[in-house]
């Protein structure tokens, strides 16, 4: 039964998907089409603008949705005072087509936000995110205005949240979604006030992302940016709630019908003594993307072991992946398993009837649906060990 599992998660939707990626008949060309389209993915660029008042923890902010601590290579300089006077693009340690920007402060005392804008130039930004440690200001407002008039998306966000959860710990009657709630609709009011109509704000808490807000954060910038950023937004956030784990999984899983039509494209040139062609290359290079994108990779592990408390091996012995062992040719193929005996003939020709381009049916129609299934198991197999990693490092359901 599980053999069939496996096997049907090729859906009617892939198949139509790899029609449509190869309207030519030409092998080189069908070739060249998908793997310029995989390229292009990994090009698009995706630029966030932080903006604050000194002080309000936007350096911070920087370092954590990059996935890095405040002293670590490659993060922004915090601190109490203003230290950042231009801006400055830091790189996401992963994926290096993304940046989030450090902004200098706003909220001196003339502050003119169009003068900001052109200073920061905001064209290159994809959204803005403008944070307060405590109330939005006339400031704040003034420039989220001047972001709308030009067509820009902004996002509020109140920082040091958990700095407010914690003294109003003290008192007896202690509830924390009615502390949340109370400093939303402080925020939300005080926006409404100094002339921002529909405000929404997102509660933060630098030190530990995962809580309060985040998931309705990245809801909302997903939803807003076009879809081809979309994609790179999910794979660079820190894989730090079950819910971007899941999106994860899904931004990862829409390239598997394409990769699996190259590796069966690169089959159709016949290999004497080989039935099946996998090209084990290019399944690796995507197993290994996995890893990384889910921080399983072992410096990411390594880094939650010194936040979390927990050793390397404890996180490894949660991991059930066959992959977990190390990504080798043996490794990749157990998780083809019985797919080869699997496959029906008459699935195989009908993958090479809707795509004559893989031309002889052994080789081309049994590796594309071979890697396919491959690659969908790995993705399960990947994301459940990160589900479970993560549970793990906090010890409780995120």
């Amino acid at each position: 039964i599980a053999m069939m599992d496996d096997f049907y998660m090729i859906t009617q939707e892939d198949l139509e998907d790899i029609k449509e990626s190869i309207s030519t008949q030409d092998l080189p060309t069908a070739v060249n089409t998908i793997k310029g389209f995989l390229e292009k993915q990994d090009h698009v660029e995706l630029n966030v603008g932080v903006t604050g008042e000194s002080g309000s923890g936007k350096s911070t902010f920087v370092n954590r949705f990059r996935g890095l601590g405040d002293e670590e290579e490659g993060s922004a300089q915090t601190g109490p005072v203003e230290t950042t006077m231009e801006p400055k693009a830091y790189r996401h340690p992963k994926y290096k087509n993304v940046k989030v920007w450090d902004l200098p402060g706003i909220g001196t005392p003339n502050f003119k936000a169009d003068e900001y804008l052109k200073l920061v130039e905001f064209e290159r930004y994809d959204f803005f995110i403008i944070i307060a440690s405590d109330r939005f200001r006339e400031c704040h407002t003034q420039l989220a205005k001047e972001i709308m008039r030009m067509g820009k998306t902004f996002y509020f966000v109140r920082s040091k949240i958990d700095s407010s959860i914690d003294a109003e710990k003290q008192k007896k009657s202690f509830d924390q979604k009615r502390t949340l709630d109370i400093i939303r609709e402080d925020c939300e009011k005080g926006l409404r006030k100094i002339g921002i109509e529909y405000p929404v704000v997102f509660l933060i808490s630098n030190f530990e992302l995962g809580k309060y807000d985040l998931n309705l954060l990245q809801e909302r910038m997903e939803q807003e940016l076009p879809q081809h950023k979309r994609r790179v937004l999910m794979l660079a956030l820190p894989n730090i709630t079950l819910e971007i784990n899941e999106k994860k999984k899904k931004a990862l899983e829409e390239n598997i019908g394409k990769i699996a039509l190259l590796s069966a494209l690169v089959a159709t040139v016949p290999i004497p003594g080989l039935s099946v062609a996998v090209d084990i290359a290019i399944v690796t290079k995507e197993i290994e993307t996995y890893y990384s994108t889910f921080g399983l990779d072992d410096p990411s592990l390594q880094k939650l072991c010194e936040s979390s408390g927990k050793t390397i091996e404890e996180f490894k012995s949660l991991m059930k992946s066959p992959l977990s062992g190390g990504i080798n040719p043996a490794s990749i193929l157990s998780l083809a398993g019985a797919a080869f005996l699997v496959l029906a003939e008459n699935t195989v020709e009908y993958v090479v009837s809707l795509v004559p381009l893989l031309g002889s049916l052994v080789a081309g129609g049994m590796s594309y649906m071979t890697v396919s299934t491959m690659l969908k198991r790995a993705l399960n197999d990947i994301a459940e060990d990160a589900r479970n990693v993560l549970i793990a490092s906090v010890q409780t359901e995120v």
